[in-house]
């Protein structure tokens, strides 16, 4: 059902693409929006080793959840910051991840997941309780269930 990587020799292996979701903090999530037209929007994420699924808070209402409600296949596409090659090249990795999406609803399952996240960007445990005694309770939280992982190292020139 998906497709091959064209260029198998830079192809990176399912280790490392594992490490960029779980290291890099935000991505695009790609969606089938209103209309039929693709909708890609930034997020940040969590990669949950213990279940293999990435998953993203938001508000209740908008466009990503509409689209997600009608159709729940999507992508995630990550990519690292890259070093510079001479003047303007830049050496770069990127994961795609593609699969289906299913909303979780157990508020406790959603708190602990929000406060993981979280502690990618803070280690400051009284700031994530605070926010999420302040905007947990109007949390959606929603998990990309991996079907397909690929990554690859690009050079561009």
């Amino acid at each position: 059902m998906f497709r091959n990587m064209l260029r198998a020799k830079q192809q990176l292996p399912l280790a490392e693409c594992l490490e960029l979701l779980k290291t890099e903090k935000r991505g695009v999530l790609s969606v089938l929006g209103d209309g039929g037209y693709p909708y890609g929007m930034p997020l940040n994420h969590y990669y949950n080793p213990e279940d293999g699924k990435l998953y993203f808070h938001s508000g209740k209402l908008g466009h990503k959840l509409d689209a997600l409600r009608r159709c729940d296949k999507a992508s995630f596409c990550v990519l690292d910051s890259g070093e510079r090659e001479g003047d303007w090249a830049l050496r770069f990795r990127s994961v795609i991840v593609f699969g289906r999406v299913e909303f979780v609803e157990d508020r406790e399952r959603i708190y602990e997941i929000t406060a993981r996240l979280s502690r990618k960007f803070t280690d400051d445990e009284a700031y994530i309780a605070q926010e999420l005694r302040r905007s947990g309770p109007a949390a959606c939280l929603f998990a990309l269930n991996p079907e397909q992982i690929c990554g690859k190292r690009v050079l561009e020139s």
